[in-house]
């Protein structure tokens, strides 16, 4: 009897210990997450968010705004499972994340989105010359507004220039909504602004964002680079830039799910949907003769 006793109470102990692995097991179809992004790119991480929810109900994911620097420390400090990133790391920061994270630096691309610069709609600028950019990020006169300090859009402009961002002059207006609503108090300067925040075409607030605005394109080397598709597809408008997760996630969680989930044909018209150039899929066309 005794016996018998010690055998129940081992199976017993056994189901207990299993359900808690069970519990305890990764998976990327239940759960919350949070995701830090660059208010630069809040739209479409947050249209992926939106599908990969609709896709995965028991699974739910916040989308916070984070300066694009700030995001990456707290990636660092395990203060967030995944961040949107679009600047390219220095040998530093690569060594850093994974010597924190414990993984090999992976940066998971899924679009090709632009800095781009904008005047009020009645501005007699029609163009802005890459000689005009470098000269007025290094000018007094601080002509180039931009949405803040450590943004996505600085660093991005910083590393095109090949500078550090404390070495440029600039002006702020916190917010890129703000950026391009307050433009026309200043009509000799020009607003530095990230595509995704006025590329959604049928969104109403991008709308209105884009009637009080136009994109200058971008001359260099005697030709103009606009950032539409096209431009973004052959990277040859200058300001041309790849946003790509990172994650310290070590096993297929949420993390790891959302991220192939963004990757693949679905997540990828998501990102053409939000006026952005998908990374992984690209529109084929066909002649039949």
């Amino acid at each position: 009897m005794n016996n018998l006793k010690s055998l129940i109470i081992l199976i017993f102990a056994f189901t207990v210990s299993c359900s808690k692995k069970e519990e305890k097991s990764p998976s990327y179809h239940k759960g919350d997450m949070t995701i830090l992004t660059d208010e630069s790119f809040k739209s479409v991480t947050e249209a992926l968010a939106d599908g990969y929810m609709i896709n995965y109900p028991d699974t739910k994911i916040k989308v916070v705004t984070k300066k694009e620097d700030l995001g990456f420390l707290d990636l660092l400090n395990d203060k967030a499972r995944i961040a949107v990133m679009s600047k390219e790391l220095s040998p530093e920061e690569i060594k850093a994340y994974e010597e924190q994270a414990d993984l090999k630096f992976l940066p998971a691309k899924f679009a090709a989105d632009a800095v781009v610069f904008v005047v009020p709609k009645n501005s007699e600028r029609t163009s802005i010359t890459m000689q005009e950019i470098t000269q007025g990020m290094l000018s007094d006169e601080k002509n180039f507004i931009f949405d803040g300090a450590n943004s996505s859009n600085l660093n991005f402009v910083a590393q095109k220039l090949k500078k550090l961002p404390k070495d440029l002059k600039y002006s702020i207006i916190p917010g890129s909504t703000n950026v391009i609503e307050e433009l026309n108090k200043y009509p000799n300067k020009i607003g530095v602004v990230g595509l995704n925040t006025i590329s959604r075409p049928y969104d109403k607030n991008a709308e209105k964002l884009r009637e009080l605005i136009k994109i200058l394109p971008v001359e260099t080397n005697g030709e103009l680079y606009t950032a539409d598709f096209q431009g973004l597809r052959e990277m040859k408008y200058p300001f041309t830039r790849v946003l790509y997760f990172l994650t310290n996630e070590g096993n297929f969680n949420i993390a790891s799910g959302f991220i192939r989930y963004s990757c693949t044909q679905l997540g990828q018209m998501i990102v053409q949907k939000e006026g952005l150039q998908p990374y992984n899929i690209y529109r084929r066309e066909v002649q039949m003769r």
